[in-house]
């Protein structure tokens, strides 16, 4: 399974959104200058949380993005579902079936031991991504920034305030 680089870039902009004060926006173009995104592409992952209610926008002076709902109310797999679709991952073609050793459908009574390990593994991450908040993912990032980076955004927020 292989994510898009939205997906990546999805989470880290609503991570930011997360620490931004009450009442208080980003436009898009400020997003993309945060992380060096384009900002064109980077339009197309936010359409896509909007759509999926996790930020929100306003127009006008002082408008931009803003998370839909509390950081906490938020998780990992919503942003990734948002971006990346709801899809299962392995799409069992069931091709045990096939080929000179086939027999009927009626004796395969359920699905192949693979496609059972697959949809397994895929639950377990569903549920450890659905496990783990916003406001998780934003203190991690808090916890594991360095100094001088914190420092560089904090005086690069005084500047578009």
């Amino acid at each position: 399974m292989k994510l898009s680089e939205g997906t990546e870039w999805a989470i880290h902009c609503c991570s930011l959104l997360a620490n931004l004060p009450p009442d208080f926006a980003l436009p898009k173009s400020r997003l993309a200058e945060f992380f060096d995104l384009p900002e064109d592409y980077l339009a197309k992952f936010l359409q896509e949380l909007s759509r999926a209610g996790l930020v929100k926008t306003s127009r006008g002076p002082g408008g931009g993005y803003q998370l839909a709902k509390p950081a906490g109310q938020i998780n990992v797999l919503e942003i990734v579902q948002a971006v990346e679709g709801d899809q299962h991952f392995f799409q069992c073609t069931e091709i045990r079936r096939c080929g000179p050793s086939g027999v009927a459908d009626k004796h395969y009574k359920k699905p192949c031991g693979i496609a059972r390990t697959m949809h397994r593994a895929e639950a377990a991450w569903r549920a450890e991504l659905a496990a783990v908040s916003l406001n998780e993912i934003s203190q991690m990032g808090a916890e594991e920034s360095p100094q001088e980076q914190i420092e560089k955004s904090l005086s690069w927020f005084e500047s578009v305030m």
